[in-house]
């Protein structure tokens, strides 16, 4: 019998996630929970100013704590926000300075007013309080605001279902385009999958066709990439009506704006026009999430193996610009290019991938993108003029001849690559391991 206990808790894992849920707020709660995030924001602002001008030797977590108190007793309005805020946001402080120390990110830098995204964190989950109280609605206590409705569309560890390995252990407020949303850190201890028995598949990942499978089972937004004219549209989750507002209001923004001296505020009515054209592109940004969230837990449930390219995002979003002494060519272009690569967003595509994947037992690999749209899936041979156009691939090879679509001939030989070990890639072009700045090798140590 207690061997059988022993096997039960080694079948179970910890897992960890968040859930995002919209908050029904009055016009008197949303201000105060708007002073909460400005006075989050400005405290991150004079933690930095603090940070920059105190001499390297004498900076400490210690030091930086006791200014953050003697502040919230002279500054009347750092009152709104509560202490566990006021804790959290130092510590998110030190954590990017971590993660700009380990290369992980930049320096972190002061919060703008108007562009950045307002939010203010609850580290204990005790204090929310959470009870459903409808089918669709639940309710949650946030500290200095009081009870708050939200919707209730997935069920979470409360009342009696909560216990040491199965609760919430925090949240987050964050405003966007559509109004004030509260993020659950959820814990829960679930069984571990069992090994995914299913196939493998090669995944390219591309702008007019978003996912190309290896099986040709391809994955589309089911919305034209491209306007009449052929240019790509950067608005492709909205319906002709919501295109034809969204136009209209910026025609309006960019005329109220003409009106604007140097140096001078902007009106409460650019402000409202800008309001409007940011709950236009957070709609479509949801339904961009929805489309990834749905096709990815199709693909994780269904095949076992998934590989994808490793591709460097960062640098193919470059602007081509260039300087003045040397301009660069295509610039609209290549401008044109980046927005619809960052608005398919293949870098989450792939973290969605990664972590449903290894949720329902199967595993996710990467494998070198160089020449993969470029070499025949069938004979294996580089032949120039090959690749016609964006989406048609023709092998040059006298001795091959195979056609297809560009993306289902690069999703093949990502699969081919994985396959054969990436034994077909010269060492130069192989996937390397990172490892942390300033850290030697292990044979240099």
């Amino acid at each position: 019998m207690y061997s059988d206990r022993v096997n039960t808790e080694r079948a179970r894992e910890k897992r960890q996630f968040g859930h995002r849920a919209r908050l029904a707020l009055t016009p008197a709660q949303i201000r105060l929970m708007d002073d909460q995030a400005h006075a989050a924001r400005a405290m991150w602002n004079q933690l930095h100013d603090l940070w920059t001008m105190t001499p390297q030797c004498r900076r400490s977590l210690s030091r930086m704590d006791q200014t953050l108190r003697q502040a919230r007793k002279e500054i009347d309005w750092y009152a709104v926000l509560p202490a566990q805020a006021a804790q959290a946001v130092l510590k998110t402080y030190f954590q990017a300075w971590r993660n700009c120390w380990d290369g992980r990110a930049d320096e972190p830098n002061f919060k703008a007013r108007f562009r950045t995204a307002m939010s203010v964190d609850i580290p204990q989950g005790r204090d929310l309080q959470i009870k459903r109280v409808h089918r669709r609605w639940g309710m949650v206590n946030i500290p200095k605001i009081g009870r708050v409705r939200f919707r209730w569309t997935k069920d979470l560890p409360v009342g009696k279902l909560a216990n040491k390995e199965n609760r919430i252990t925090g949240a987050r407020l964050v405003k966007d385009g559509l109004g004030w949303h509260i993020a659950f850190r959820v814990q829960t201890l679930e069984p571990k999958p069992e090994p995914h028995t299913g196939p493998e598949i090669g995944i390219d990942a591309g702008v007019n066709l978003p996912l190309a499978l290896s099986d040709g089972n391809h994955q589309d937004h089911q919305r034209p990439a491209r306007l009449p004219d052929g240019t790509a549209d950067r608005d492709k989750w909205l319906n002709p009506d919501e295109k034809a507002k969204l136009l209209r209001l910026e025609r309006q923004a960019a005329h109220r704006k003409s009106f604007r001296k140097p140096k001078e505020r902007s009106s409460n009515r650019l402000h409202r026009t800008y309001d409007q054209i940011k709950q236009l592109r957070a709609r479509a940004t949801r339904r961009a999430v929805d489309w990834q969230h749905q096709t990815t837990t199709n693909l994780a449930s269904t095949y076992g193996t998934v590989v994808v390219e490793q591709l460097g995002i960062t640098n193919m979003v470059k602007s081509a610009r260039g300087t003045i002494e040397e301009p660069g060519k295509n610039v609209a272009q290549k401008s044109g290019l980046n927005r619809s690569i960052s608005q398919e967003a293949w870098g989450r595509t792939v973290t969605m991938l990664t972590y449903k994947t290894a949720r329902h037992g199967g595993t996710l690999h990467k494998v070198p993108a160089p020449n993969t749209s470029l070499r025949c899936s069938a004979c294996g041979f580089l032949t120039p003029g090959s690749r016609e156009d964006q989406a048609t691939f023709v092998c040059k090879n006298p001795d091959c001849g195979w056609s297809g679509n560009a993306d289902w001939n690069a999703a093949r030989n990502i699969l081919h690559l994985y396959r054969i070990g990436l034994v077909a890639i010269p060492a130069a072009g192989r996937a390397v391991v990172r490892r942390t700045r300033g850290a030697k090798p292990a044979a240099a140590r």
